[in-house]
């Protein structure tokens, strides 16, 4: 799926603001066009009051971006920009994300995160369990290092 630059510009703006640079967690603009020139990346929008679909000149509140190969999906990006969260659209929009991935067929969603991310209760709370870890695959400011972990959710008939 290629994503309008306008669309970039929205995600570049929620990356900016909701991924903290000294994990070096954010993609750049040209990783994110990069990744829309494949044919199994798709991703998706949140606007601050929860809708999907979203008009041009609206604000976003939050996005995903993920990847398919066959059956398996992988969550790439995820994000809800600071002044948004804490209203419940995080959830909505992983719902979103694993439906749509569910009614495509997938049998499973990876995701992977680093150890500590304030996110791994959302994620645990839709069913995401740990399959594994990446030690010392982070960096922090001062120099130490964070594991990376490894998560899937397999979808139940």
């Amino acid at each position: 799926m290629i994503a309008p630059p306008d669309d970039i510009d929205r995600i570049m703006s929620v990356m900016e603001r909701a991924f903290s640079a000294e994990f070096g967690e954010a993609w750049n603009r040209r990783q994110v066009s990069d990744a829309f020139t494949i044919s199994n990346c798709r991703y998706g929008l949140i606007a601050p009051d929860g809708a999907a679909h979203i008009a041009e000149t609206t604000d976003i509140a939050g996005f995903f971006m993920s990847r398919a190969i066959l059956d398996e999906e992988e969550l790439l990006l995820f994000a809800i920009a600071p002044e948004y969260r804490r209203r419940g659209l995080g959830h909505l929009l992983l719902s979103r994300f694993l439906e749509s991935a569910k009614a495509t067929g997938m049998a499973r969603v990876f995701l992977e995160m680093r150890h500590g991310n304030p996110a791994a209760f959302l994620y645990a709370a839709h069913g995401f369990r740990e399959i594994g870890r990446r030690p010392s695959y982070y960096r922090t400011p001062g120099g130490g290092r964070i594991d990376a972990i490894s998560q899937e959710l397999i979808f139940q008939d």
